[in-house]
């Protein structure tokens, strides 16, 4: 079909066969021949449109023809596949020719077929204007872009491919160029430029309408408006005049920002007075703020020591309980009733691994019965101890409460003076009592501390002196049976001279009657002469035993006072150290609450005199500018200075009193840093336990959980 149009006899455009001169198809690979001269369509057998290309199309000879090599089609390309009327997009991919014809059977491999190519997305398509006409006749410049791409292919392949070749951004504008000023020109005419200035919608409007209006008209060609831009709309002069006005307006903007500028440099110094005022009330928040934290930590940790201490006080408690409950038993069976079978399975565990011969079951039951007694007169010496030393603590920790209470409410009502100076001492006196209510605090710790160790050593103690108790009574039983052992050689003896009474009366025969004589004797003598020793010892033992639980038992109650005595010398000097805060607290608030007057008047001679300065300065500060020279000619008059002189002398001593306090304030931040970095040592040497508990130097484990230390 494409003979007709006079080309022939040229090489290919795909493949460069040459062909004869009235040969329509390439005999190679079966493209159409009347193509013009361009670059190849396909690029290693990939279809690719150009740049500015919209679509390409061409025919073939025989579809098979495409297929010298593997077929490509990328992911940014369509391509369409017309035979008759019946146009077959085919999918991106890479192809062979038996699984194209096998995936498209509807193709004819061997009929001649046109191909168009185009791109997946769309094309944009740039048009300019230069005179469109307003509603007040002025031109416009108008600079719209408008993206095409192919919806319909029957419709395009009947109005653009009836010769092979390219469809390009160049074709579209021609078609496309006087709708689209047609358009722009109508829409444009009914504006004016103020209206268009000032309307913010204006190019959303625009680009609607050509959208619309484009899409009905490219309709019938197969191509849509995907979108539509308007990159600028334009009138020179208009530009101008705003930009001269834009000029204007920024000179008298500059005026107004100079006049600005000065009403904040007016107010730029009482801005600062006022944002140093906030920052030293925010500074006071944050310092509050701290404390209260540190004082809820404090008490969370003293709830939580008392919280253990009364777990461990109710498990003491309860094993009191089911010892108690085995002493008061008499049987096993009925121990087992009254819920103490876990104690018991557990001291018959221990008496059966002792081995210990019982002669019966209640000799055993008496055995478990005295060993409970035991354990249960060490458990309430404990429970006795750590109740009474917890007590203790919890009274000089409600005390301490109650102090920081008392200096919290101060600091509170401090922070209500009007007066900065008054306020200001008043703070720091508060706050040297509550650093030194934080170093009693600490100390409160320290001996909690140490009293756990101390009581950690009575628990051991008192283990031990269980213990001994145990092998007193283990011993005391021994010598029991060495008593029985005796009675039971008594009987023996007994019995022999029966057994001779009754060898007698019945008649036997002298010889026997001697030789049991002798028997008896001889077993007599020995009986009393191991008897009697026997006795000389176990007296001699029951004496040294009596004697030594008499000593251990002086020995475990002199422990015992010493403890006593210790913890209360301890909580004397503590319950001492509160009151003289206590002390110091109200010495403080009574000095505060005094007048200058009477702080002059009771103070020492130098504090007096340092005093007396401090309320002259503070005095003349707030003198007016006519009172100073008033006051510096009275002294100049009074002294034989003039008025000058005393001013000047006025002002010295004012910046000495400057320069002091801020050797002062230097002084006591470079105490505070001192402070700082010593604390940060010794947290530093300070060993503790993977949980971050603080411990002793010389400890290895720590007296709170019991993990191993690390330096």
């Amino acid at each position: 079909m494409f003979q007709m149009f006079g080309f022939g006899g040229v090489k290919c455009p795909r493949c460069e066969h040459k062909n004869a001169d009235g040969a329509g198809y390439c005999a190679q690979c079966g493209l159409t021949l009347g193509a013009p001269r361009n670059e190849p369509v396909l690029r290693e057998n990939r279809w690719i449109p150009g740049p500015g290309e919209l679509a390409v199309f061409f025919g073939v000879r025989e579809l098979s023809g495409l297929f010298v090599k593997t077929l490509r089609v990328p992911a940014t390309t369509r391509a369409y596949i017309l035979q008759g009327d019946k146009a077959t997009e085919v999918p991106q991919g890479e192809y062979e020719i038996e699984g194209f014809f096998t995936r498209l059977n509807h193709l004819l491999r061997n009929q001649h077929a046109e191909i168009l190519i185009t791109r997946s997305a769309a094309m944009p398509v740039q048009f300019e204007f230069n005179d469109l006409p307003t509603a007040e006749h002025l031109p416009v410049a108008a600079s719209v872009t408008v993206s095409v791409r192919i919806e319909q292919v029957a419709a395009f392949a009947r109005h653009f491919m009836t010769l092979p070749g390219t469809v390009t951004t160049e074709h579209l504008r021609e078609l496309l160029a006087p709708s689209v000023r047609q358009l722009a020109a109508e829409f444009i005419a009914g504006q004016s430029l103020r209206d268009m200035a000032r309307n913010p919608e204006l190019r959303a409007q625009l680009d609607e309408r050509l959208q619309g209006a484009l899409k009905m008209r490219l309709a019938q060609y197969g191509l849509a408006a995907v979108q539509v831009d308007t990159v600028s709309l334009k009138h020179d002069k208009f530009d101008a005049s705003r930009e001269r006005i834009g000029t204007l307006w920024l000179v008298v903007d500059d005026r107004h920002v100079e006049l600005e500028h000065a009403k904040q440099l007016d107010q730029l110094y009482d801005d600062a007075e006022w944002q140093r005022i906030h920052r030293e009330e925010l500074e006071s928040r944050l310092r509050y703020r701290r404390a209260e934290l540190r004082q809820d930590e404090a008490i969370e940790r003293a709830e939580l020591s008392l919280q253990n201490t009364e777990r461990m006080q109710a498990v003491r408690a309860r094993e009191i309980e089911l010892y108690s409950r085995v002493v008061e038993s008499k049987n096993r069976k009925q121990a087992i009733e009254r819920g103490a079978g876990d104690v018991l399975a557990e001291l018959e565990h221990e008496l059966a691994k002792k081995d210990a011969a019982r002669a019966d079951e209640s000799a055993d039951w008496a055995h478990l019965r005295h060993i409970a007694q035991i354990r249960m007169r060490t458990e309430l010496e404990i429970s006795q101890q750590e109740a009474l030393e917890a007590r203790q603590l919890a009274q000089q920790r409600f005390s301490h409460r109650l102090l920081q209470q008392q200096i919290e409410n101060k600091v509170a009502q401090a922070m209500l003076i009007e007066d900065e100076s008054r306020k200001r001492a008043e703070l720091d006196r508060l706050q040297s009592g509550q650093k030194a209510a934080a170093r009693r605090l600490a100390e409160i710790e320290e001996e909690e501390h140490k009293a756990r160790w101390q009581s950690l050593a009575l628990i051991n103690a008192a283990h031990k002196r269980e213990a001994e108790r145990m092998q007193e009574w283990e011993n005391q039983v021994a010598l029991e049976r060495q008593h029985e052992l005796l009675r039971g050689g008594s009987l023996l003896a007994e019995e022999t001279n029966q057994k001779l009474e009754a060898m007698r009366r019945e008649g036997a025969t002298a010889e026997s009657i001697a030789q049991y004589e002798k028997l008896l004797r001889t077993i007599e003598a020995d009986g009393v002469q191991s008897r009697q020793a026997q006795k000389l010892a176990l007296e001699g033992e029951e004496a040294r035993l009596a004697m030594k639980r008499q000593a251990q038992e002086a020995e475990w109650q002199h422990e015992l006072r010493r403890l006593e005595h210790e913890r209360e010398d301890k909580f004397a000097h503590l319950a001492h150290l509160a009151d003289m805060a206590r002390i110091e607290i109200a010495r403080v608030e009574a000095i505060g609450a005094m007048g200058d007057t009477a702080k002059v008047a009771l103070a020492a001679a130098p504090n007096a005199a340092a005093l007396a300065d401090y309320m002259k300065t503070q005095v003349h500060a707030g003198m007016s500018p006519q009172q100073l020279a008033a006051l510096a000619g009275v002294v100049g008059a009074t002294n034989n200075v003039t008025a000058q002189e005393a001013s000047r002398m006025a002002e010295q001593r004012v910046q000495q009193e400057a320069a002091r306090r801020d050797a002062e304030v230097d002084k006591d931040r470079r105490h505070q840093l001192d402070l700082v970095n010593l604390q940060h040592d010794l947290q530093r040497g300070t060993p503790r336990c993977d949980n971050g508990h603080a411990a002793q130097p010389g400890d290895r484990f720590c007296a709170q959980c019991g993990a191993a230390l690390r330096p």
